[in-house]
């Protein structure tokens, strides 16, 4: 039997709560590197989209890696006011979790509920 994308999602959703799977948490150092203008969703709530570039060394295999990444993030509520206060350069520790861009497309956004100066 084939089921329709939303009838699947919603199942797979249920199959996945019903399994524990529910540890979503990401936190990651880097600098801004482009930053919207705060916004306002039709339910009034403040947004700001923005991403961060991240550069380490990291641990993989026993040998040290350098690992460098953008990261598109969003940030909603005051997490938002505080974002559009930074400035691109500045460097910050970001605290959230991933979901999915939208329905329609799968890219990874990091959304954010906490932001420090670093």
């Amino acid at each position: 039997m084939l089921l329709k994308p939303p009838l699947r999602r919603r199942l797979n959703r249920q199959r996945l709560r019903k399994q524990g799977l529910s540890s979503n948490r990401c936190v990651i150092e880097g600098a801004v590197v482009e930053l919207d203008h705060l916004r306002f969703t039709p339910a009034g709530l403040a947004r700001v989209a923005f991403k961060l570039r991240h550069v380490s060394m990291q641990q993989e295999a026993g040998m040290q890696r350098q690992v460098q990444c953008d990261v598109p993030a969003l940030a909603l509520g005051e997490a938002a006011q505080q974002v559009s206060r930074l400035q691109p350069g500045q460097q910050v520790k970001a605290e959230g979790f991933l979901a999915q861009r939208s329905l329609k497309i799968a890219q990874l956004v990091l959304h954010i509920d906490n932001i420090t100066l670093r």
